[in-house]
């Protein structure tokens, strides 16, 4: 026949013997100890842990930018047309804006031709 009552003890929550209850009670006692170390601990590796990914994405950035030779730098500005302020607004004042029509663009294979 099975006892009654289980044969393990009831612990109360403020049972010193409880894990969480020496954890606060220590934690009363040394709060740095417990919380404050264990952070400072996790921000300041964490700076060590992420320099080098930092410095990863730049060296990526610095490889994608090169400097350019003087022969490209001569032939930077040749094609380049130069823009008057006042024959642009003249051109653009002089194109017909009231007759136009409206034109759909041609849709990239496998893309949905957005019509419901």
């Amino acid at each position: 026949m099975a006892p009654v009552f289980p044969s393990r003890k009831y612990r109360i929550p403020g049972d010193p013997g409880n894990v969480g209850a020496r954890y606060r009670a220590m934690m009363a006692k040394r709060p740095f100890l417990l919380f404050g170390l264990p952070f400072l601990t996790v921000i300041v590796g964490g700076s060590f842990a992420l320099t080098p990914a930092t410095a990863i994405r730049y060296e990526r950035q610095d490889r994608k930018v090169r400097q350019m030779t003087r022969d490209e730098e001569l032939g930077v500005g040749k094609t380049k047309r130069k823009v008057d302020m006042k024959d642009e607004y003249y051109r653009l004042a002089a194109k017909d804006i009231d007759n136009w029509e409206q034109r759909r663009v041609k849709r990239l294979a496998g893309e949905s031709n957005g019509v419901v």
